[in-house]
């Protein structure tokens, strides 16, 4: 076992006195220890209750025959991040945590490792962690939240409804005492926030690549059977410690991605899923690239759209039968059917056990809501090296949509903006200068394309931008746009009144821009100046690259 490096032999008496210390006996030295990277913070409404999920997989590793050893990666609550530069953390965040879980098990030499984690970037951040160290491991992820219920509609709600209701607020839709009941009643618990949005879309994924159990991604944060998926988890991972496998990069292959990917056009989840993915290729050593993802877009029929893009929340889809019902109502020939699993099945057995209980939830093939997958990429002059639109989201009348740009530097900007009333029927929001380096970190722009929405603009007004979305996020919204203007972009160079055309179901995006007016606009630019200096974010500026590379730090 790797765990012997730190207790077997008289030279390592020290290093056993030290494990006493902490409560092990000598019988335990016998043992596989398991690390349990757990995500805990009391403040972020994902994450809120994974101290008792800790406890409860420790009594479960130890009932299974291993030692339990858990530690701690941080957290960022992105909606709580939002719309100040707080957010400017949070992609960053999932450098750090791969960085904690590469160090804390290297240092102690774990045998086999479970993680905890449950939101936005906590799930691939332990990923990356957890390839480069490629012991055994299995996710078990927080759980989502309950859907809230509106105050006077008595419909389903969740966080993105407030970001809305904000928006109607503003232009006296409703009333700041209505505003303030729907806030208070759109989260209702703990869990990752119930829409199909990046932390669900990510658990989810997780399941199709063969990381995480069936249900990891569906079952309730507080439903008792939550909890023997987290028993389950704690006894694959002693089995596997023992056995030495399966570890993550036999499992996170091309055909695995391939699988999950397609997962991910079938439901259409956030277009964070495309960043992260693509960070996962590269720390697996796995060439993947937005062509390939916009292959299994072109083949893939769209069969379940939860919110924000439809009215069905991750409660619902778990009701229905879940992600393996999903997979198993698909054309068999879109997977990889034999690729391995941390259960010890492959992807094709774990299908077989699936029942598709919502016809609606999960659509036939026949009733699918377009014969091609929930995501897209574009490509242009504005968009050499691509841009993401969650297509699913995307009302038919602005599928194909043509206007005069207006320019924002910031997301702060362009918030003041949306809110102050300069935005009009016609307009291409454009918010650059918030790419991974620019930002710096790519901030989620759920505050302004939430303001278009509750403004009743959505089917009249786009949004371009080379930071990113929130999986909240539902309309003409194209992020990613890369490259980024503190690259060079020509998303850098454009001016108010320039004409844009987004052609989704083409996949193309461009201004309308001749060559010589692009080179005379560059020659005039002046050179793009970092706006952090110092600290982390200074480093990360430096060192980040490319969206169209997932924004991963250069080796």
């Amino acid at each position: 076992m790797i765990s012997d490096q730190i207790k077997r032999g008289s030279e390592r008496a020290p290093h056993r006195s030290l494990l006493f210390a902490t409560g092990l006996v000598r019988a335990d030295m016998k043992k596989p220890f398991i690390g349990i990277c757990n995500s805990y913070e009391s403040f972020v409404p994902g994450h809120c209750h994974l101290n008792k999920v800790g406890e409860w997989i420790k009594k479960c590793v130890i009932e299974a025959g291993g030692v339990p050893m858990e530690f701690n990666t941080i957290a960022v609550c992105d909606g709580i991040a939002m719309a100040h530069a707080g957010m400017k953390y949070s992609l960053p965040s999932r450098e750090l945590i791969a960085d904690s879980v590469e160090t804390i098990v290297r240092a102690h030499c774990f045998d086999a490792l479970i993680c905890v984690p449950n939101c936005d970037k906590i799930v691939p951040g332990m990923l990356l962690g957890a390839l480069r160290v490629n012991i055994p491991t299995v996710f078990a992820s927080g759980g989502p939240m309950a859907p809230g219920r509106h105050p006077v509609t008595g419909k389903d709600t969740d966080l993105n409804s407030v970001f809305e209701a904000v928006g109607a607020e503003n232009v006296g839709k409703i009333t700041k005492k209505e505003l303030e009941k729907v806030e208070e009643t759109s989260c209702p618990g703990c869990g990752s926030c119930s829409g199909m949005f990046t932390a669900n879309s990510m658990n989810c994924l997780y399941e199709a690549l063969g990381l995480a159990l069936p249900g990891n991604g569906t079952i309730l944060a507080t439903a008792p059977k939550r909890m023997d998926l987290y028993r389950e988890a704690a006894f694959r991972a002693v089995a596997m410690a023992k056995k030495g496998g399966p570890v993550p990069r036999e499992l996170v292959t091309r055909d695995s991605l391939d699988n999950a990917l397609t997962l991910d056009m079938a439901m259409g989840g956030s277009t964070n899923t495309v960043l992260h993915t693509l960070a996962i290729a590269r720390e697996a050593g796995v060439d993947y690239s937005l062509e390939r993802m916009n292959e299994i877009s072109a083949r893939t029929p769209y069969i379940c759209k939860l919110a924000p893009s439809g009215h069905y929340h991750v409660s619902d889809l778990d009701r229905a039968g879940g992600i393996m019902a999903i997979l198993k109502r698909l054309p068999k020939k879109l997977l990889n059917l034999k690729a391995k699993t941390v259960s010890g099945k492959t992807l094709g057995q774990q299908m077989q056990r699936a029942a598709i209980n919502d016809d609606d939830v999960i659509r036939t093939l026949d009733n699918a809501y377009s014969k091609d997958g929930g995501l897209a990429v574009l490509w242009g002059n504005l968009a050499e090296r691509g841009a993401v639109v969650k297509k699913g989201g995307v009302a038919p009348s602005m599928m194909n949509f043509t206007g005069k740009a207006i320019c924002f530097d910031s997301q702060e900007e362009a918030c003041n903006g949306i809110l102050g009333g300069k935005v009009k029927p016609g307009h291409v929001v454009v918010i650059r200068y918030e790419g991974p380096k620019g930002g710096p970190g790519m901030q989620e722009m759920l505050a302004p394309t939430s303001y278009i929405i509750g403004a009743g603009l959505g089917e009249s007004v786009a949004l371009i931008t080379d930071g990113r979305f929130s999986g909240a996020t539902h309309g003409a919204c194209v992020g990613h746009v890369s490259p980024e203007a503190a690259e060079g972009g020509l998303i850098g160079l454009l001016k108010d009144g320039d004409e844009i055309t987004i052609d989704i179901p083409k996949r193309a995006i461009a201004a309308k821009l001749s060559k010589a007016e692009i080179a005379k606009r560059r020659k005039a630019q002046k050179p793009w100046s970092p706006r952090i200096k110092g600290g982390w974010l200074e480093r990360y500026a430096t060192f980040v690259g490319n969206a169209s590379t997932g924004a991963s730090l250069k080796r």
